[in-house]
């Protein structure tokens, strides 16, 4: 390990990896490990110069609920609790921690009552966010308080001879405006970390990791249209050159006019080898009368992997498949018996590969967030227009038509989802948007159109703002802007005679709909 680095424990919280987010933004290198799986000697390995042990689900009090080993807190070295992560600081070094009928969630203000490092540079009173049931009761020795909130007293408490500290809050989310601040004072300040990891540097390391994971290998990458995969392929490229070939797959499923756009991006300016599969009828024949999500997810999923595994023989026999995976669709696709946290929903490119193909995956991609890929995305040299597209799912518009998806409807959501993008560009809107996308519901409604009465589809307009996709929120469109899309897409595309906005933020629903 050639960086200054962090560990951060995790004890299932959804929000984990935002806490190594905001320690990356400070140029901190840090890695998430379960709480159960520090064992073997991987502390005295990893030999972290801080240790933050997160937030979590469970409650002290229940049988064989999470804890911390026993051996971090003989490391010597700087820790800092967060939420359940301060529950078990206490009730590990010998304080009490109790259910509350006072319970907090949501914003809530703190009042800092002593002096200490953690809050250097903060107000005596800040804003943060609060999400706990039980809460501490007494303390440690050697622990002081130091901050309160109207229901937590020891919303902030401090150990400052062993560089203990604990929080009730969450820092790491940005509803918590002083978080960073308070993170950073924990690592440069407290722990005197310098802060010397930089997407530089990211580059660098991963193309040395996959040079030694692929040696003499050949890989295929499967690119999607997207930032996420279009990255990993201009990545791998830079790493081990013509042992790379490209293979992406038409699903029928794409936006309007994407294939080309693909085609032409990395055949005539990237000059990457890339094969392109027409496979929208495979697709869209494979996917009739089929209405449930998870199906479709699983359905689609499962045919790329045969095509892959076709076009793999076609190059000669690859020993490795490159995706695109990130972090969020980790986090919402594994069950914190197997990683941190409870299974949201599946993802085509989450979790291994059939045992009858012979290729090992390549993800270099699968620790950072959105956010992130776009940062390396710029270090490589991507196109700005590019690298700043909103994000679109590997399973394409089959999960934007809720219920069985024909051809027509396709096509029906293709030509509205165009002139929604549109609008947004014309009113100069894109780069505000992080996620702005249209549904095809399975809906019909009576309308009046020239007289006549008309019996055709809903379409629902979707855009959300978020800074890694873990949280989001609905964009506050104008009416009259609203307005003109609706007007558009009612006049333009045939199948639609209502459009409605969802305004529903992340969470409690998730930015697709299915």
């Amino acid at each position: 390990m050639t960086h200054q680095h962090v560990l951060i424990v995790d004890f299932g919280s959804q929000v984990t990896q935002l806490i190594a987010r905001r320690l990356r933004e400070s140029g901190v290198y840090c890695e998430v490990h379960p709480y159960n799986r520090l064992g073997d000697g991987f502390l005295s390995r990893f030999a972290p110069k801080a240790v933050i042990l997160s937030g979590g689900p469970s409650s002290v009090h229940w049988d064989n609920s999470p804890r911390a080993p026993e051996a971090i807190f003989a490391l010597g070295v700087p820790i800092l609790g967060i939420c359940y992560g301060e529950q078990v600081i206490c009730e590990q070094l010998g304080g009490a921690v109790q259910s509350s009928e006072e319970r907090e969630f949501g914003r809530a203000e703190i009042k800092i009552i002593k002096d200490s490092p953690l809050f250097a540079g903060l107000a005596p009173f800040e804003a943060v966010w609060m999400s706990h049931g039980d809460r501490v009761e007494s303390l440690p020795d050697g622990f002081d308080v130091i901050a309160r909130s109207e229901n937590a007293p020891y919303a902030a408490i401090a150990d400052e001879a062993r560089k203990i500290y604990a929080v009730q809050f969450h820092p790491e989310v940005v509803h918590t405006p002083c978080g960073a601040r308070i993170l950073r004072n924990f690592t440069h300040g407290i722990a005197g970390l310098s802060g010397d990891w930089t997407m530089a540097a990211f580059r660098a390391e991963e193309i040395a990791k996959i040079r030694a994971q692929v040696v003499k290998g050949k890989v295929i990458c499967g690119l999607s249209g997207g930032v996420d995969s279009s990255v990993v392929a201009v990545l791998l490229h830079e790493a081990i050159g013509d042992q790379l070939t490209c293979v992406f797959v038409d699903t029928g499923l794409m936006r309007a006019n994407e294939a080309e756009e693909v085609v032409s991006l990395f055949r005539d300016h990237y000059n990457i080898p890339l094969v392109h599969v027409d496979a929208g009828d495979e697709f869209l024949g494979k996917l009739e009368g089929v209405s449930d999500p998870e199906k479709k997810r699983k359905i689609i999923g499962g045919l790329f992997i045969d095509i892959f595994d076709r076009e793999a023989s076609a190059v000669g026999g690859a020993d490795f498949l490159a995706q695109g995976t990130l972090y969020p669709d980790v986090i919402e696709s594994v069950s914190f018996d197997g990683g941190p946290s409870v299974t949201i929903k599946s993802h085509h490119n989450v979790g291994g590969l059939p045992a009858r193909m012979k290729m090992k995956l390549v993800e270099p991609l699968r620790e950072l967030f959105k956010d992130e890929v776009r940062s390396l995305g710029r270090e490589l040299g991507l196109n700005e227009q590019f690298v700043a597209r909103h994000p679109f799912p590997g399973p394409g518009l089959a999960i934007r038509i809720p219920g069985e998806i024909t051809p027509e409807r396709v096509a029906i959501l293709q030509k509205a989802d165009a002139i929604y993008l549109d609008e947004i560009k014309k009113a100069g809107l894109y780069d505000d948007i992080w996620q702005a996308f249209a549904v095809l519901l399975p809906v019909r409604t009576v309308g009046v159109m020239g007289d006549e009465r008309t019996y055709d589809y809903v379409l629902a307009l979707r855009a959300v703002t978020s800074t890694d996709g873990m949280t989001a929120d609905y964009y506050p469109f104008d009416h009259e802007v609203l307005g003109r899309m609706s007007t558009r897409i009612i006049n333009e595309v045939r199948g639609i005679n209502r459009v409605v906005y969802d305004v529903t933020s992340k969470p409690p629903g998730t930015i697709e709909w299915e």
